[in-house]
């Protein structure tokens, strides 16, 4: 065994026994290793303790040139730094390649965000002629009248429901209550799935939960994900949509028609103001996108 695998080898060994860490972070730290160590073999480096903060720069731009994501990068960045971390605690370095060595920024990814018309074909997609496209057609609206996480959703209960005032309450993160208004299109769906399905599929039970399955239990967080891509199937949307993606489209689209940042930032429950910022990038980008398509001289 060469020197680069033995250190790699102690290095996981340290990693499991030292640190505890689950056995999936140990075999991504130590990959990144190996990719390393294959470098350095090409670079005719026999050990890990002869590498200097060059080596290292070198090696990364050898990442980036090899087609590597930035995010690739800033891992293979980590790795390398809790390893050389590893080896000045064990006294086997004294100098630490990886001091001065800054990780390139997380590169920014905006959430998917449907149009209206997108939103309305998706909206209309169940067949609410029946018991379970009622109920899904009532769950579609109050994901996009609310902002709604799809843990909220799956907890709302019957008592969260205040439909005279036009309003539902809410548990978010942290178990921090708010009061999120609703509009009539929701409001509506929802007494038709109270009045045609929900007591169908209770099936005289009791449950405190407004959306139920078909077993009159409350719904599961995958189920509402699954009945979401079956949708946009349905409605031919060519958009990688998750749950999550109506909440997006919920605050991009209310910012669009004039809301104000500290509202939305109310209504999505979010602590801090800079993570309902994100919207203000998507809508800046879909005005771009709208310029470029309709101005003449764009």
């Amino acid at each position: 065994m060469t020197e680069l695998a033995d250190q790699t080898l102690d290095f996981a060994h340290y990693l499991t026994v030292e640190q505890g860490l689950a056995k999936n972070s140990v075999t991504s730290y130590t990959q990144e290793l190996h990719n390393f160590a294959a470098y350095l073999t090409d670079q005719h480096l026999a050990s890990f303790l002869k590498v200097d903060r060059l080596t290292v720069m070198n090696y990364l731009s050898a990442l980036t040139a090899s087609g590597k994501s930035r995010n690739s990068v800033i891992h293979a960045v980590s790795a390398l730094r809790k390893f050389y971390r590893y080896l000045v605690q064990t006294h086997q370095i004294t100098d630490n390649p990886m001091a001065n060595i800054a990780a390139p920024k997380h590169a920014e990814h905006l959430p998917a965000v449907l149009t209206v018309a997108e939103v309305d074909r998706l909206l209309a997609a169940p067949d609410t002629a029946n018991k379970y496209g009622l109920r899904d057609r009532a769950i579609l609206e109050v994901m996009y009248a609310t902002g709604l996480r799809v843990s909220e959703l799956v907890h709302l209960k019957l008592a969260d429901l205040h439909l005279e005032m036009g309003l539902i309450q809410t548990l978010g993160k942290g178990d921090k209550e708010r009061i999120i208004p609703i509009g009539d299109v929701a409001t509506d769906w929802i007494n038709r799935y109270l009045a045609h399905s929900r007591p169908v599929l209770l099936k005289q039970r009791t449950s405190p939960y407004l959306f139920l399955n078909a077993h009159g239990g409350g719904l599961s967080r995958q189920a509402i994900w699954q009945k979401i891509k079956h949708y946009v199937a349905l409605a031919d949307i060519q958009k990688d949509v998750t749950p999550h993606t109506l909440r997006h489209s919920f605050a991009t689209h209310i910012l669009e028609n004039g809301a104000d940042l500290r509202v939305v930032q109310e209504l999505l429950g979010h602590a801090d103001i800079t993570t309902t910022q994100i919207y203000t990038h998507i809508s800046k980008k879909r005005l771009v996108s709208v310029y470029d398509q309709y101005h003449p001289r764009a």
